[in-house]
Protein backbone atom coordinates (compact mmCIF):
# COMPACT_ATOMS: atom_id res chain seq x y z
CA UNK A 1 0.00 0.00 0.00
CA UNK A 2 3.15 2.19 0.89
CA UNK A 3 4.17 1.96 -2.82
CA UNK A 4 0.60 2.42 -4.24
CA UNK A 5 0.16 5.98 -2.06
CA UNK A 6 3.67 7.51 -3.39
CA UNK A 7 2.67 6.38 -6.78
CA UNK A 8 -0.13 8.29 -6.10
CA UNK A 9 1.77 11.14 -4.43
CA UNK A 10 3.70 11.47 -7.29
CA UNK A 11 0.90 11.77 -9.95
CA UNK A 12 -0.68 14.27 -7.87
CA UNK A 13 2.91 16.38 -7.99
CA UNK A 14 3.37 15.73 -11.97
CA UNK A 15 -0.34 17.23 -12.16
CA UNK A 16 0.05 20.25 -10.06
CA UNK A 17 3.24 20.78 -11.90
CA UNK A 18 1.63 20.53 -15.37
CA UNK A 19 -1.11 22.95 -13.63
CA UNK A 20 1.00 25.69 -12.60
CA UNK A 21 2.75 25.51 -15.83
CA UNK A 22 -0.87 26.43 -17.51
CA UNK A 23 -1.33 29.10 -15.44
CA UNK A 24 1.66 30.38 -16.55
CA UNK A 25 1.41 29.98 -20.19
CA UNK A 26 -2.45 30.90 -19.98
CA UNK A 27 -1.62 33.87 -17.99
CA UNK A 28 0.95 35.23 -20.15
CA UNK A 29 -1.40 34.87 -23.23
CA UNK A 30 -4.72 36.64 -21.72
CA UNK A 31 -2.65 38.99 -20.32
CA UNK A 32 -0.02 40.10 -22.87
CA UNK A 33 -1.05 37.80 -25.95
CA UNK A 34 -1.80 41.03 -28.26
CA UNK A 35 0.63 42.72 -27.79
CA UNK A 36 3.32 39.09 -28.12
CA UNK A 37 0.85 39.03 -31.72
CA UNK A 38 1.86 43.00 -32.43
CA UNK A 39 5.61 41.40 -32.36
CA UNK A 40 5.62 38.59 -34.16
CA UNK A 41 3.96 40.61 -36.91
CA UNK A 42 6.60 43.65 -36.87
CA UNK A 43 10.18 41.89 -36.03
CA UNK A 44 10.15 38.52 -37.32
CA UNK A 45 10.92 39.25 -41.00
CA UNK A 46 14.58 37.77 -40.32
CA UNK A 47 16.19 34.57 -38.95
CA UNK A 48 18.17 36.62 -35.99
CA UNK A 49 15.43 38.02 -34.53
CA UNK A 50 12.85 35.58 -35.17
CA UNK A 51 15.32 33.09 -33.17
CA UNK A 52 15.86 35.75 -30.31
CA UNK A 53 11.26 36.07 -30.15
CA UNK A 54 11.08 32.01 -30.19
CA UNK A 55 13.70 31.93 -26.74
CA UNK A 56 11.67 34.84 -25.45
CA UNK A 57 8.43 33.82 -26.36
CA UNK A 58 9.14 30.82 -24.72
CA UNK A 59 10.67 31.78 -21.26
CA UNK A 60 7.44 33.48 -20.73
CA UNK A 61 5.02 31.04 -21.33
CA UNK A 62 7.09 28.59 -19.59
CA UNK A 63 5.96 26.06 -22.48
CA UNK A 64 7.92 25.39 -25.95
CA UNK A 65 4.55 23.23 -27.09
CA UNK A 66 2.58 26.85 -26.26
CA UNK A 67 5.11 28.72 -28.50
CA UNK A 68 4.66 25.88 -30.66
CA UNK A 69 1.05 26.03 -31.12
CA UNK A 70 0.94 29.82 -31.84
CA UNK A 71 4.29 30.15 -34.09
CA UNK A 72 1.76 27.12 -36.18
CA UNK A 73 -1.40 28.55 -36.18
CA UNK A 74 0.10 32.48 -37.24
CA UNK A 75 1.87 30.15 -40.33
CA UNK A 76 -1.01 28.49 -41.59
CA UNK A 77 -2.59 31.70 -41.54
CA UNK A 78 -0.17 33.39 -43.73
CA UNK A 79 0.97 35.88 -40.68
CA UNK A 80 4.46 34.20 -40.17
CA UNK A 81 6.55 33.01 -43.41
CA UNK A 82 7.94 29.41 -42.86
CA UNK A 83 11.28 30.06 -42.56
CA UNK A 84 11.02 32.88 -39.99
CA UNK A 85 8.68 30.25 -37.99
CA UNK A 86 11.42 27.45 -37.92
CA UNK A 87 13.71 30.44 -36.67
CA UNK A 88 10.92 30.71 -33.87
CA UNK A 89 10.96 27.12 -33.14
CA UNK A 90 14.66 26.58 -32.89
CA UNK A 91 14.70 29.69 -30.31
CA UNK A 92 11.85 28.46 -28.46
CA UNK A 93 13.58 25.03 -28.76
CA UNK A 94 16.81 27.06 -26.47
CA UNK A 95 14.11 28.68 -24.27
CA UNK A 96 12.64 25.65 -22.95
CA UNK A 97 16.27 24.69 -21.48
CA UNK A 98 16.89 28.30 -20.47
CA UNK A 99 13.50 27.52 -17.68
CA UNK A 100 14.72 23.96 -17.12
CA UNK A 101 18.21 25.17 -15.90
CA UNK A 102 16.77 27.30 -13.53
CA UNK A 103 14.24 25.59 -12.21
CA UNK A 104 16.62 22.55 -11.82
CA UNK A 105 18.15 24.31 -9.06
CA UNK A 106 16.74 23.73 -5.59
CA UNK A 107 14.62 27.40 -5.74
CA UNK A 108 11.86 26.17 -3.70
CA UNK A 109 12.41 28.61 -0.57
CA UNK A 110 10.39 31.41 -2.67
CA UNK A 111 7.66 29.15 -3.98
CA UNK A 112 5.31 30.42 -1.02
CA UNK A 113 6.34 33.63 -1.67
CA UNK A 114 5.39 33.26 -5.49
CA UNK A 115 2.34 32.09 -4.53
CA UNK A 116 1.36 34.80 -1.81
CA UNK A 117 2.87 37.58 -4.23
CA UNK A 118 0.66 36.43 -6.70
CA UNK A 119 -2.22 35.92 -4.50
CA UNK A 120 -2.08 39.06 -3.77
CA UNK A 121 -1.27 40.61 -6.99
CA UNK A 122 -4.90 38.76 -8.31
CA UNK A 123 -7.46 39.36 -5.65
CA UNK A 124 -6.49 43.50 -5.20
CA UNK A 125 -5.97 44.16 -9.00
CA UNK A 126 -8.93 45.62 -11.33
CA UNK A 127 -6.51 45.99 -14.47
CA UNK A 128 -6.76 42.69 -16.43
CA UNK A 129 -3.15 42.72 -16.87
CA UNK A 130 -1.61 43.05 -13.47
CA UNK A 131 -4.64 39.99 -12.23
CA UNK A 132 -3.07 37.39 -15.14
CA UNK A 133 0.46 38.53 -13.61
CA UNK A 134 -0.82 37.32 -10.51
CA UNK A 135 -1.88 33.88 -12.18
CA UNK A 136 1.47 33.97 -13.66
CA UNK A 137 3.36 34.37 -10.34
CA UNK A 138 1.31 31.71 -8.86
CA UNK A 139 1.85 29.31 -11.62
CA UNK A 140 5.87 29.73 -11.49
CA UNK A 141 5.48 29.61 -7.65
CA UNK A 142 3.30 25.89 -7.75
CA UNK A 143 5.57 24.43 -10.32
CA UNK A 144 9.01 24.91 -7.58
CA UNK A 145 6.76 23.68 -5.14
CA UNK A 146 5.85 20.62 -7.05
CA UNK A 147 9.56 20.13 -8.67
CA UNK A 148 10.64 20.34 -4.35
CA UNK A 149 7.39 17.96 -3.60
CA UNK A 150 8.36 15.71 -6.65
CA UNK A 151 12.08 14.89 -5.24
CA UNK A 152 11.01 15.09 -1.45
CA UNK A 153 8.29 11.93 -2.72
CA UNK A 154 11.16 9.80 -5.00
CA UNK A 155 13.27 9.86 -2.25
CA UNK A 156 11.88 6.56 -1.08
CA UNK A 157 10.68 5.44 -4.46
CA UNK A 158 14.13 4.73 -5.13
CA UNK A 159 14.02 1.59 -2.99
CA UNK A 160 11.08 -0.11 -4.89
CA UNK A 161 12.58 -2.65 -6.81
CA UNK A 162 9.42 -2.66 -9.64
CA UNK A 163 10.11 0.89 -10.50
CA UNK A 164 13.57 0.53 -10.33
CA UNK A 165 13.10 -2.63 -12.87
CA UNK A 166 11.10 -0.94 -15.36
CA UNK A 167 13.00 2.03 -15.64
CA UNK A 168 16.38 0.06 -15.89
CA UNK A 169 14.94 -1.87 -18.55
CA UNK A 170 14.63 1.48 -20.22
CA UNK A 171 17.55 2.77 -19.41
CA UNK A 172 19.03 -0.63 -21.45
CA UNK A 173 17.06 -0.02 -24.23
CA UNK A 174 17.33 3.60 -25.09
CA UNK A 175 15.23 3.18 -28.37
CA UNK A 176 12.25 2.42 -26.09
CA UNK A 177 13.32 4.70 -23.44
CA UNK A 178 12.60 7.71 -26.14
CA UNK A 179 9.44 6.44 -26.73
CA UNK A 180 8.20 6.08 -23.85
CA UNK A 181 9.21 9.79 -23.01
CA UNK A 182 7.91 11.21 -26.15
CA UNK A 183 4.46 9.34 -25.40
CA UNK A 184 4.53 10.95 -21.61
CA UNK A 185 5.71 14.09 -23.32
CA UNK A 186 2.74 14.26 -25.72
CA UNK A 187 0.64 13.81 -23.18
CA UNK A 188 1.71 16.05 -20.60
CA UNK A 189 1.71 18.55 -23.70
CA UNK A 190 4.97 20.22 -22.04
CA UNK A 191 8.26 19.37 -22.80
CA UNK A 192 9.64 21.59 -19.31
CA UNK A 193 7.72 19.21 -17.03
CA UNK A 194 8.44 15.74 -18.39
CA UNK A 195 12.51 16.96 -18.59
CA UNK A 196 12.05 18.09 -15.08
CA UNK A 197 10.55 14.79 -14.13
CA UNK A 198 13.31 13.25 -15.83
CA UNK A 199 15.81 15.48 -13.37
CA UNK A 200 14.24 14.76 -10.24
CA UNK A 201 14.34 10.96 -11.18
CA UNK A 202 18.02 10.75 -11.97
CA UNK A 203 18.27 13.22 -8.92
CA UNK A 204 16.61 10.12 -6.55
CA UNK A 205 18.49 7.95 -8.23
CA UNK A 206 15.91 6.08 -9.76
CA UNK A 207 17.47 6.60 -13.39
CA UNK A 208 21.78 6.93 -14.45
CA UNK A 209 22.46 9.15 -16.51
CA UNK A 210 22.84 7.42 -20.11
CA UNK A 211 19.09 6.41 -19.05
CA UNK A 212 18.35 10.28 -18.38
CA UNK A 213 19.68 11.61 -21.32
CA UNK A 214 17.79 9.08 -23.25
CA UNK A 215 14.36 10.54 -21.65
CA UNK A 216 15.40 13.51 -22.24
CA UNK A 217 15.92 13.23 -26.30
CA UNK A 218 12.14 11.33 -25.85
CA UNK A 219 10.82 14.73 -24.31
CA UNK A 220 12.26 16.73 -26.97
CA UNK A 221 11.05 14.53 -29.67
CA UNK A 222 7.24 14.46 -28.09
CA UNK A 223 7.71 18.18 -27.01
CA UNK A 224 6.66 18.78 -31.17
CA UNK A 225 3.95 16.11 -31.58
CA UNK A 226 1.16 18.32 -30.13
CA UNK A 227 1.24 21.20 -32.67
CA UNK A 228 1.72 18.05 -35.36
CA UNK A 229 -1.48 16.29 -34.52
CA UNK A 230 -3.43 19.64 -33.42
CA UNK A 231 -2.78 20.84 -36.94
CA UNK A 232 -5.62 20.11 -39.58
CA UNK A 233 -3.70 21.38 -42.59
CA UNK A 234 -0.58 20.84 -44.77
CA UNK A 235 0.11 24.62 -44.39
CA UNK A 236 -0.33 24.02 -40.58
CA UNK A 237 1.56 21.12 -40.66
CA UNK A 238 4.72 22.05 -42.08
CA UNK A 239 6.40 24.37 -39.02
CA UNK A 240 5.57 21.15 -36.74
CA UNK A 241 6.95 18.94 -38.94
CA UNK A 242 9.96 20.70 -39.69
CA UNK A 243 10.78 21.20 -35.46
CA UNK A 244 9.87 17.01 -35.63
CA UNK A 245 12.35 16.44 -38.41
CA UNK A 246 15.03 18.99 -36.77
CA UNK A 247 14.85 16.78 -33.22
CA UNK A 248 14.83 13.53 -34.85
CA UNK A 249 17.55 14.38 -36.51
CA UNK A 250 19.42 15.05 -33.44
CA UNK A 251 17.77 11.75 -31.82
CA UNK A 252 19.46 9.81 -34.50
CA UNK A 253 23.02 11.11 -34.10
CA UNK A 254 22.79 11.03 -30.06
CA UNK A 255 21.28 7.72 -29.29
CA UNK A 256 24.52 5.66 -30.65
CA UNK A 257 26.56 8.30 -28.01
CA UNK A 258 24.58 8.35 -24.67
CA UNK A 259 27.30 6.63 -22.76
CA UNK A 260 29.81 8.85 -24.06
CA UNK A 261 27.61 12.14 -23.82
CA UNK A 262 26.98 11.46 -20.41
CA UNK A 263 31.12 10.98 -19.67
CA UNK A 264 31.69 14.51 -21.96
CA UNK A 265 28.85 16.72 -19.77
CA UNK A 266 30.12 14.92 -15.99
CA UNK A 267 32.70 18.03 -15.68
CA UNK A 268 29.98 20.54 -15.65
CA UNK A 269 28.22 18.43 -13.10
CA UNK A 270 28.85 14.86 -11.88
CA UNK A 271 24.64 14.16 -10.82
CA UNK A 272 22.87 12.58 -13.47
CA UNK A 273 20.52 15.53 -13.00
CA UNK A 274 22.79 17.90 -13.95
CA UNK A 275 24.32 15.96 -16.99
CA UNK A 276 20.55 15.29 -17.89
CA UNK A 277 19.82 19.13 -17.87
CA UNK A 278 22.55 20.08 -19.14
CA UNK A 279 22.20 17.52 -21.81
CA UNK A 280 18.87 19.35 -22.50
CA UNK A 281 20.49 22.63 -23.32
CA UNK A 282 23.64 21.21 -24.96
CA UNK A 283 21.25 19.39 -27.48
CA UNK A 284 19.05 22.40 -28.37
CA UNK A 285 22.05 24.56 -28.97
CA UNK A 286 23.99 22.37 -31.48
CA UNK A 287 20.66 22.07 -33.60
CA UNK A 288 19.93 25.36 -33.62
CA UNK A 289 23.27 26.17 -34.87
CA UNK A 290 23.73 23.74 -37.24
CA UNK A 291 19.66 24.54 -38.66
CA UNK A 292 19.70 28.08 -38.32
CA UNK A 293 21.31 29.02 -41.66
CA UNK A 294 19.48 26.47 -43.70
CA UNK A 295 16.13 27.37 -42.82
CA UNK A 296 15.24 28.66 -46.20
CA UNK A 297 16.00 25.46 -47.81
CA UNK A 298 14.41 23.56 -45.07
CA UNK A 299 11.41 25.98 -45.63
CA UNK A 300 11.31 24.90 -49.59
CA UNK A 301 11.55 21.17 -48.53
CA UNK A 302 8.56 21.29 -46.44
CA UNK A 303 6.68 22.59 -49.03
CA UNK A 304 7.55 20.08 -51.54
CA UNK A 305 6.38 17.00 -48.70
CA UNK A 306 2.90 19.24 -48.08
CA UNK A 307 2.04 20.96 -50.99
CA UNK A 308 -0.93 23.78 -50.40
CA UNK A 309 -3.82 21.82 -51.05
CA UNK A 310 -6.35 22.96 -54.48
CA UNK A 311 -8.47 25.71 -53.30
CA UNK A 312 -12.02 24.53 -52.69
CA UNK A 313 -14.72 24.56 -55.32
CA UNK A 314 -16.47 26.26 -52.89
CA UNK A 315 -15.19 30.00 -51.65
CA UNK A 316 -18.25 30.20 -49.36
CA UNK A 317 -15.75 27.36 -47.00
CA UNK A 318 -13.84 28.66 -44.58
CA UNK A 319 -9.48 28.51 -44.80
CA UNK A 320 -8.27 30.02 -41.80
CA UNK A 321 -10.84 29.16 -38.92
CA UNK A 322 -8.40 26.50 -37.35
CA UNK A 323 -10.33 24.72 -34.50
CA UNK A 324 -7.44 23.54 -32.72
CA UNK A 325 -6.11 27.73 -32.56
CA UNK A 326 -8.92 28.47 -29.96
CA UNK A 327 -7.00 27.89 -26.76
CA UNK A 328 -4.90 30.55 -27.84
CA UNK A 329 -7.02 34.21 -28.33
CA UNK A 330 -4.63 36.02 -30.19
CA UNK A 331 -4.06 33.10 -32.57
CA UNK A 332 -7.72 32.91 -32.76
CA UNK A 333 -8.59 36.31 -33.47
CA UNK A 334 -5.53 36.18 -36.60
CA UNK A 335 -7.49 33.32 -37.85
CA UNK A 336 -10.81 35.17 -37.80
CA UNK A 337 -9.08 38.25 -39.01
CA UNK A 338 -7.67 37.01 -42.05
CA UNK A 339 -10.91 35.22 -42.67
CA UNK A 340 -12.62 38.14 -43.00
CA UNK A 341 -10.21 40.05 -45.56
CA UNK A 342 -11.43 37.04 -47.29
CA UNK A 343 -14.73 38.23 -47.18
CA UNK A 344 -13.38 41.79 -48.10
CA UNK A 345 -11.82 40.70 -51.30
CA UNK A 346 -14.95 38.61 -52.53
CA UNK A 347 -16.57 42.35 -51.42
CA UNK A 348 -14.08 44.66 -53.20
CA UNK A 349 -14.63 42.10 -56.53
CA UNK A 350 -18.45 42.71 -56.38
CA UNK A 351 -18.10 46.40 -56.17
CA UNK A 352 -15.58 46.44 -59.03
CA UNK A 353 -17.46 45.78 -61.75
CA UNK A 354 -20.82 48.14 -60.38
CA UNK A 355 -19.70 50.98 -63.58
CA UNK A 356 -19.38 48.08 -66.23
CA UNK A 357 -23.00 46.21 -64.91
CA UNK A 358 -24.62 49.84 -65.26
CA UNK A 359 -22.81 51.60 -67.95
CA UNK A 360 -23.13 48.54 -70.38
CA UNK A 361 -25.37 46.44 -68.92
CA UNK A 362 -23.65 43.72 -68.61
CA UNK A 363 -25.36 40.48 -67.64
CA UNK A 364 -23.01 38.21 -66.70
CA UNK A 365 -21.32 40.25 -64.23
CA UNK A 366 -23.95 41.09 -62.56
CA UNK A 367 -24.59 37.46 -62.53
CA UNK A 368 -21.55 36.59 -60.89
CA UNK A 369 -21.82 39.47 -58.24
CA UNK A 370 -25.45 38.19 -57.66
CA UNK A 371 -23.55 34.30 -57.25
CA UNK A 372 -20.78 35.63 -54.41
CA UNK A 373 -23.82 37.15 -51.77
CA UNK A 374 -24.45 33.17 -50.55
CA UNK A 375 -20.54 32.86 -50.15
CA UNK A 376 -20.37 35.95 -47.93
CA UNK A 377 -23.33 34.96 -45.49
CA UNK A 378 -21.82 31.34 -44.84
CA UNK A 379 -18.51 33.12 -44.59
CA UNK A 380 -19.66 35.42 -42.33
CA UNK A 381 -21.92 32.91 -40.36
CA UNK A 382 -18.88 30.90 -39.91
CA UNK A 383 -16.60 33.48 -38.35
CA UNK A 384 -19.27 34.71 -35.80
CA UNK A 385 -19.47 30.78 -34.96
CA UNK A 386 -16.00 30.77 -34.30
CA UNK A 387 -16.16 34.13 -32.59
CA UNK A 388 -18.88 32.64 -30.28
CA UNK A 389 -16.66 29.52 -29.30
CA UNK A 390 -14.03 32.03 -28.59
CA UNK A 391 -15.93 33.88 -26.37
CA UNK A 392 -15.57 33.75 -22.06
CA UNK A 393 -12.62 34.08 -19.79
CA UNK A 394 -9.96 33.43 -22.68
CA UNK A 395 -10.51 36.75 -23.95
CA UNK A 396 -8.46 40.02 -22.09
CA UNK A 397 -9.76 43.34 -22.39
CA UNK A 398 -7.78 43.97 -25.62
CA UNK A 399 -8.41 40.58 -26.86
CA UNK A 400 -12.14 41.30 -26.39
CA UNK A 401 -12.33 44.92 -27.97
CA UNK A 402 -10.58 43.11 -31.47
CA UNK A 403 -13.08 40.46 -31.23
CA UNK A 404 -15.69 43.01 -31.50
CA UNK A 405 -13.94 45.19 -33.91
CA UNK A 406 -13.91 41.94 -36.42
CA UNK A 407 -17.59 41.41 -35.61
CA UNK A 408 -18.54 44.28 -36.79
CA UNK A 409 -16.42 44.09 -39.78
CA UNK A 410 -18.28 40.68 -40.69
CA UNK A 411 -21.14 42.66 -40.03
CA UNK A 412 -20.86 45.78 -42.52
CA UNK A 413 -19.13 43.44 -45.38
CA UNK A 414 -22.07 41.44 -45.05
CA UNK A 415 -24.35 44.41 -45.79
CA UNK A 416 -22.49 45.60 -47.99
CA UNK A 417 -23.09 42.84 -50.13
CA UNK A 418 -26.42 42.27 -49.63
CA UNK A 419 -26.72 45.59 -50.77
CA UNK A 420 -24.83 44.60 -53.64
CA UNK A 421 -25.87 41.81 -55.34
CA UNK A 422 -29.69 42.16 -54.20
CA UNK A 423 -30.46 45.82 -54.13
CA UNK A 424 -27.99 47.02 -57.03
CA UNK A 425 -28.39 44.22 -58.96
CA UNK A 426 -32.29 44.23 -59.14
CA UNK A 427 -31.99 47.92 -59.95
CA UNK A 428 -29.37 46.52 -63.07
CA UNK A 429 -32.03 44.27 -64.13
CA UNK A 430 -34.60 46.53 -64.05
CA UNK A 431 -32.65 48.69 -66.28
CA UNK A 432 -31.58 45.75 -69.10
CA UNK A 433 -35.35 45.03 -69.05
CA UNK A 434 -36.93 48.67 -69.72
CA UNK A 435 -33.97 48.99 -72.37
CA UNK A 436 -33.28 52.21 -70.18
CA UNK A 437 -29.98 53.99 -70.78
CA UNK A 438 -28.08 56.67 -68.12
CA UNK A 439 -26.72 59.51 -69.85
CA UNK A 440 -23.02 60.61 -70.18
CA UNK A 441 -23.32 63.06 -66.89
CA UNK A 442 -24.78 60.15 -65.24
CA UNK A 443 -22.74 57.55 -65.98
CA UNK A 444 -20.04 60.33 -65.10
CA UNK A 445 -21.12 61.37 -61.44
CA UNK A 446 -21.86 57.28 -61.00
CA UNK A 447 -18.03 56.81 -61.62
CA UNK A 448 -17.23 59.68 -59.12
CA UNK A 449 -19.39 57.99 -56.59
CA UNK A 450 -17.89 54.40 -57.32
CA UNK A 451 -14.38 55.85 -56.94
CA UNK A 452 -15.09 57.49 -53.47
CA UNK A 453 -16.75 54.29 -52.37
CA UNK A 454 -13.71 52.26 -53.78
CA UNK A 455 -11.01 54.53 -51.63
CA UNK A 456 -13.38 54.39 -48.49
CA UNK A 457 -13.06 50.57 -48.91
CA UNK A 458 -9.39 50.61 -49.22
CA UNK A 459 -9.27 52.98 -46.40
CA UNK A 460 -11.69 50.73 -44.00
CA UNK A 461 -8.97 48.01 -44.73
CA UNK A 462 -6.57 49.89 -43.08
CA UNK A 463 -8.19 50.43 -40.54
CA UNK A 464 -9.62 47.05 -39.62
CA UNK A 465 -5.71 45.64 -39.98
CA UNK A 466 -4.00 48.32 -38.59
CA UNK A 467 -5.94 50.52 -36.61
CA UNK A 468 -5.08 53.07 -38.61
CA UNK A 469 -6.59 56.26 -36.21
CA UNK A 470 -5.57 58.50 -39.44
CA UNK A 471 -6.83 56.46 -41.76
CA UNK A 472 -10.11 56.57 -39.85
CA UNK A 473 -10.30 60.14 -39.81
CA UNK A 474 -10.12 60.25 -43.84
CA UNK A 475 -13.20 57.48 -43.66
CA UNK A 476 -15.57 59.65 -41.62
CA UNK A 477 -14.48 62.77 -43.32
CA UNK A 478 -15.42 61.31 -46.72
CA UNK A 479 -19.19 60.91 -45.90
CA UNK A 480 -19.99 64.38 -46.34
CA UNK A 481 -17.85 64.42 -49.81
CA UNK A 482 -19.93 61.68 -51.06
CA UNK A 483 -23.23 63.34 -49.19
CA UNK A 484 -22.49 66.33 -51.51
CA UNK A 485 -21.23 64.43 -54.50
CA UNK A 486 -25.10 62.30 -54.40
CA UNK A 487 -26.26 65.51 -53.76
CA UNK A 488 -25.27 67.09 -56.68
CA UNK A 489 -25.75 64.35 -58.60
CA UNK A 490 -29.34 63.77 -57.78
CA UNK A 491 -29.97 67.44 -58.44
CA UNK A 492 -28.90 67.39 -61.74
CA UNK A 493 -30.80 64.37 -62.56
CA UNK A 494 -34.11 65.74 -61.75
CA UNK A 495 -33.47 69.05 -63.60
CA UNK A 496 -32.67 66.78 -66.51
CA UNK A 497 -35.86 65.36 -66.08
CA UNK A 498 -37.88 67.78 -66.19
CA UNK A 499 -36.21 69.50 -69.21
CA UNK A 500 -36.46 66.03 -70.45
CA UNK A 501 -32.91 65.83 -71.54
CA UNK A 502 -32.06 62.02 -70.36
CA UNK A 503 -33.09 61.11 -73.15
CA UNK A 504 -35.82 58.12 -72.01
CA UNK A 505 -33.86 58.56 -68.60
CA UNK A 506 -33.18 56.09 -65.83
CA UNK A 507 -36.28 57.10 -64.14
CA UNK A 508 -36.13 56.45 -60.46
CA UNK A 509 -33.52 53.76 -60.81
CA UNK A 510 -30.69 56.02 -61.05
CA UNK A 511 -32.08 57.63 -57.66
CA UNK A 512 -31.84 54.57 -55.99
CA UNK A 513 -28.78 53.64 -57.11
CA UNK A 514 -26.76 56.89 -55.64
CA UNK A 515 -28.61 56.26 -52.72
CA UNK A 516 -27.42 52.59 -52.03
CA UNK A 517 -23.75 53.44 -53.01
CA UNK A 518 -24.21 56.27 -50.12
CA UNK A 519 -25.82 53.52 -47.92
CA UNK A 520 -22.54 51.40 -49.03
CA UNK A 521 -20.22 54.31 -47.70
CA UNK A 522 -22.15 54.38 -44.38
CA UNK A 523 -21.19 51.37 -43.65
CA UNK A 524 -17.43 51.76 -44.35
CA UNK A 525 -17.57 54.78 -42.33
CA UNK A 526 -18.64 52.24 -39.58
CA UNK A 527 -15.27 50.81 -39.31
CA UNK A 528 -13.71 53.45 -38.28
CA UNK A 529 -16.41 54.83 -34.89
CA UNK A 530 -15.04 51.98 -33.00
CA UNK A 531 -10.93 52.84 -32.81
CA UNK A 532 -12.02 56.75 -33.11
CA UNK A 533 -14.31 55.98 -30.09
CA UNK A 534 -11.70 54.08 -28.00
CA UNK A 535 -8.84 57.15 -28.41
CA UNK A 536 -11.84 59.80 -27.50
CA UNK A 537 -12.24 61.59 -31.15
CA UNK A 538 -15.52 60.47 -32.24
CA UNK A 539 -17.17 62.56 -29.19
CA UNK A 540 -15.74 65.45 -30.81
CA UNK A 541 -16.21 65.30 -34.55
CA UNK A 542 -19.97 64.47 -33.42
CA UNK A 543 -19.64 67.61 -31.43
CA UNK A 544 -18.31 69.68 -34.92
CA UNK A 545 -20.76 68.07 -36.74
CA UNK A 546 -23.87 69.16 -34.23
CA UNK A 547 -22.59 72.76 -34.12
CA UNK A 548 -21.98 72.83 -37.72
CA UNK A 549 -25.23 72.81 -40.17
CA UNK A 550 -24.76 70.05 -43.08
CA UNK A 551 -25.92 70.70 -46.63
CA UNK A 552 -29.85 68.76 -47.13
CA UNK A 553 -29.17 65.56 -47.70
Amino acid sequence: MKGTFALLDIAGYVALLLWGTHMVTSGVLRGYGSALRRWLGRYLGHRPAAFAFGICITALLQSSTAAGLMATSFAASGFLGLAPGLAVMLGANVGTTLIVQVMSFDISVVAPMLVLLGFVIHRRSDDARYENLGRVAIGLGLMLLSLHLLVTALAPVENVQALRAVLQSLASEPVLAVLVAALLTWLFHSSVAMVLLIASLASAGVVDAAGALALVLGANLGGTLPALLEAHTPMARRLPLGNLLVRAFGCVVCLPMLHPLAQWLAPLGASPARIAVNFHTVFNLALAVLFILPVERMAQLLVRLLPDPPRPDDPGVPQYLDEGALDSANVALANAARESMRMADMVEGMLKGLVEVFGKDDRSRAAAISRMDPWLDRLGMAIREYLAELGGEALNEEDGERSQEILAFVINIEHIGDITANNLMEFAAKKAERGQDFSADDIQDLAAMHNLVMESLRLGFTVFMRGDLRAAQQLVARKEALWRLENEASERHIRALRERRDGGGGGDVYLRILRDLKRIHSHLAALAYLPLERAGLLQDRLVRESVTPRAAV
